[in-house]
């Protein structure tokens, strides 16, 4: 049988669960050119660009005092008032796998589609699915109600005013609303870290907007569960060269601003290709595009076998993920690859 036809037969259900996943990928595709472009993470590939840590930030732990500016500095960044309200943590996907115990014996809701992280958090615990059409009604009959917005992977946006509406319902029955906004950076104008009263809680996300995601560095901007999240995760929860970056990154507002552009920008080359090459957009954030194509699985095995990785998805065999090119190698490679 040839390599082609083995890949044929090969579950690409490794591939739907993240992105990122080279290692799964060369192994899978052996033949294919190095190095790999790796579209799959909706990760910018434009990293903020920090200078040498001493070595001191590596030999110790770090202060509590740093660690409280950083989350002053994120705070200031995300426009909240009170930085006690701002805690960092070692990434979002771990801090969304402490809502359950903070959360336990509660009704919970999550809206699908959206990022699988969501429904994994809840091991042990009642979960229902909502819609974004249905949030009202699910405010209604559950205590807690988990969304992305902008939402992954079709970058729905739900208007601010609408998400208050159904928080202050919510809390009127003790409950919470929880929004996860890993792709705000980009539109910080529909966050509402502002608002994080007792009936909302955010999740925001360092390492997709600075292109760092290796530093596994978040943070849960909540007013009445911010002590439970300290106490889950201890005196040091996140590491010395994460605190150092993280600051000068939050502090730096002029790289932040022309990221912004930057991504605008090349999201817009990236409709312009996807369309040119026959394909048909169907959402997505400024970091990546949501795609369908007769068959994602194809696509994806076709990109592959040319060392792009691409990200199929679970909610519908035509919808791929298609992430943001470094530099003008890495567009020519994709054109050809989609011709």
């Amino acid at each position: 049988m040839s390599d082609a036809c083995n890949v044929v037969a090969t579950s690409l259900d490794v591939f739907r669960e993240h992105g990122g996943r080279i290692d799964a990928a060369s192994a899978l595709f052996p033949l294919a050119p190095r190095p790999w472009i790796d579209l799959s993470t909706g990760i910018s590939p434009w990293a903020y660009p920090h200078a040498d840590l001493a070595h001191s930030v590596f030999a110790r732990l770090p202060e509590a005092d740093h660690i409280a500016e950083l989350e002053h500095a994120a705070a200031t960044a995300f426009g909240v008032e009170d930085p006690s309200q701002v805690v960092a943590v070692p990434g979002t996907d771990l801090a969304l796998r402490l809502l359950e115990p903070i959360f336990h014996e509660r009704k919970v809701a999550v809206v699908r589609p959206g990022y699988s992280g969501h429904l994994l958090a809840w091991k042990h615990s009642s979960v229902t699915e909502a819609t974004s059409e249905s949030l009202e009604q699910a405010a209604g009959s559950n205590d807690v109600i988990i969304l992305a917005n902008p939402n992954n992977p079709d970058g729905r946006t739900i208007c601010p005013d609408r998400l208050r509406a159904v928080a202050k319902r919510l809390a009127a029955r003790g409950g919470m609303l929880v929004i996860d906004e890993a792709y705000a950076d980009i539109v910080p104008e529909n966050s509402l870290c502002t608002a994080a009263s007792d009936g909302i809680l955010v999740f925001r996300s360092f390492g997709k907007f600075f292109g760092l995601a290796g530093l596994r560095l978040g943070f849960v901007v909540t007013s009445r569960h911010a002590m439970s999240f300290r106490q889950l995760i201890g005196d040091w929860p996140v590491c010395g060269p994460a605190v150092d970056i993280g600051i000068a990154a939050y502090r730096d507002s002029h790289w932040q601003s022309a990221q912004r552009q930057r991504l605008l920008h090349a999201g817009a080359d990236l409709d312009a290709l996807l369309l040119a090459t026959g394909f048909e957009l169907k959402g997505g954030t400024p970091l990546y595009r949501l795609v369908r194509c007769a068959d994602a699985d194809a696509l994806f095995r076709r990109l592959a076998m040319r060392g792009i990785l691409i990200r199929p998805l679970n909610e519908d065999s035509r919808l791929v993920r298609i992430g943001l090119p470094a530099d003008d190698d890495q567009w020519t490679r994709l054109y050809v690859a989609l011709q």
